[in-house]
């Protein structure tokens, strides 16, 4: 289908916006009082961002990307893989074995993500192949992932690198800075070749390292796979006197395995609903079990799947999924970071198509992804959330007067267990009607308001489908790419005026789809 007969048709999808309150038969209610108040709203969703590896950070379209990204979610920090990797240039011997260091490449990088305002989530590793024991790698950049064949040069490797940003940015911004060691040691020899021991014993030396330069700064692991190792992991910094300032982990939401190198294995979403959250809530419990009950808890990777070709990533069902997931968390953790922001990630090599799988809420061309819009709406809350019965939804306002209410509806559809996500997200798959919701917020002082409606649901800011429509290219034209842009760049999709009266209340019936995801934006006027 050609973008002009998409066009066409593309109004009809949205009358459904045009057709607010037309109904009184809604089968769902979220009520809210805007006098009634549940606290602080928690901003743990853009406490941290991840990206696939340093490199590719030193390009000119990541960067522009996660500047946008940084504009419209705010994201804090960035966390990502190889940051140690020989493609980094970090660190070589002379001819009698003694370290030469080079941060010139990361100096370019980290310069460039604290210009934008962000924070790096620093994650030490993989091995430089000079400082390696063992020539085992993983991805097609091959990062090594084998023991240091010295542990004392580990050590001054992280010493010195520590130092040159002290040095390069002062002790007050690195004391913000998070220091993790490694990336899923539990998965061996994927991640690393050697047992938990010589994990626990690489992580002492980082440690010892990082708090040489400065004793403040925060070192915390193990970074692992399946939300493992975190009770080993404190007691053994228990036993040994070995810092922990906080516990990092990973989880994805499909039911079997941790890691697809290349993207070749079929996943099937988890139909369990608490998958990814019952994890973090256990994480959780574990720590608060521990003799260390108050340390952070950072999810420095999660996502609806570990492959980098799961064509849900694309898919609009993914905005609700990562909503519904950040909601089910609540306060558990500190951080969850979603995996990625951009499909500039070269794991399994360059990726030869614009929609692919790939983890990013962007693709390569910077189209934003369904699940790019999630970030973006929750990012529009206002900082005091409202108290709300209604389990899928988020009621917030702010001093001025203005309030907003996220909402939206969760439906698990894989239809059974013979078919897997490769084969039923790559699909063209409009959503059911769920009937109706009704929205009713009391409380509301007198006066006009600018009502802005923002959706996302099939055929609403939802590029994959379009693309589907296009016949699927394997190479986007510009006229394509910038088609698929204006059709998934987030503006509302309706604006009104909104007189509430001196009963303060205000009702509307809105039509719901499966998976739809609705945000209604109240500006004081």
């Amino acid at each position: 289908m050609k973008i002009r007969s998409i066009l066409s048709f593309l109004p009809l999808f949205l009358i459904t916006i045009g057709a607010l309150a037309q109904s009184n038969s809604g089968n769902r209610l979220i009520s809210v009082n805007l006098q009634n108040e549940k606290g602080p709203m928690n901003t743990l969703f853009k406490e941290c961002i991840g990206a696939g590896r340093a490199n590719e950070g030193l390009r000119a379209d990541w960067q522009q990307q996660l500047k946008i990204a940084r504009q419209d979610c705010d994201f804090k920090y960035i966390r990502m893989h190889g940051l140690l990797t020989d493609d980094m240039a970090v660190y070589k011997e002379d001819r009698q074995g003694n370290p030469v260091y080079n941060f010139q490449y990361i100096d370019v990088l980290y310069d460039y993500i604290l210009e934008i305002g962000m924070k790096p989530f620093v994650e030490l590793g993989f091995m430089p192949n000079a400082l390696a024991s063992g020539d085992q790698t993983i991805f097609w950049w091959r990062g090594n992932v084998t023991p240091p064949k010295d542990y004392n040069k580990w050590e001054a490797l992280i010493r010195n690198l520590v130092q040159h940003w002290t040095d390069r940015y002062g002790e007050d911004e690195v004391k913000t800075w998070y220091f993790e060691v490694w990336n899923e040691p539990n998965l061996t020899p994927g991640f690393w070749t050697g047992t938990q021991d010589e994990y626990f014993k690489l992580y002492k030396y980082a440690v010892q390292g990082v708090k040489s330069v400065n004793p403040a700064y925060k070192v915390g692991g193990p970074a692992t796979a399946g939300a493992a190792w975190v009770p080993e992991t404190i007691e053994f910094c228990e036993q040994n006197n070995v810092p922990i300032d906080f516990i990092s982990t990973h989880s994805y939401g499909v039911d079997a395995g941790f890691l697809d190198e290349f993207g070749g294995t079929g996943t099937r979403l988890s139909a369990n609903e608490w998958a990814v959250s019952q994890d973090v809530i256990n994480s959780r419990k574990q720590i608060s079990e521990s003799n260390k009950p108050d340390l952070e808890l950072h999810y420095t990777e999660w996502s609806s799947s570990y492959t980098p070709a799961d064509p849900i990533h694309d898919s609009y069902h993914e905005a609700a999924y990562i909503l519904n997931k950040i909601k089910q968390v609540g306060d558990a953790a500190t951080s969850m970071s979603y995996w990625v922001f951009t499909d500039i990630f070269e794991e399994p090599g360059p990726r030869f198509t614009p929609f692919h799988g790939g983890f990013g809420l962007m693709n390569t061309q910077g189209i934003k992804k369904p699940a790019y819009q999630a970030y973006t709406f929750m990012n529009k809350l206002s900082e005091t959330e409202l108290a709300n019965t209604d389990d899928h939804s988020w009621a917030c306002k702010n001093e001025k007067g203005d309030f907003q209410l996220l909402f939206w509806d969760y439906t698990y559809t894989l239809p059974d267990d013979s078919i897997n996500n490769q084969d039923y997200y790559n699909r063209d798959l409009p959503a059911k009607s769920k009937g109706t919701c009704r929205v009713s917020i009391s409380g509301v002082p007198e006066g006009n308001y600018q009502l802005e409606v923002y959706r996302v649901g099939y055929m609403h800011n939802d590029p994959y489908s379009l693309y589907y429509q296009l016949g699927m290219p394997s190479q986007l034209s510009k006229k394509q790419v910038e088609f698929l842009k204006e059709n998934s760049n987030g503006i509302p999709e309706k604006s009104e005026l909104v007189k509430v009266a001196a009963d303060g209340t205000f009702d509307r019936e809105i039509p719901l789809h499966e998976n739809d995801v609705y945000l209604l934006r109240f500006t004081k006027l």
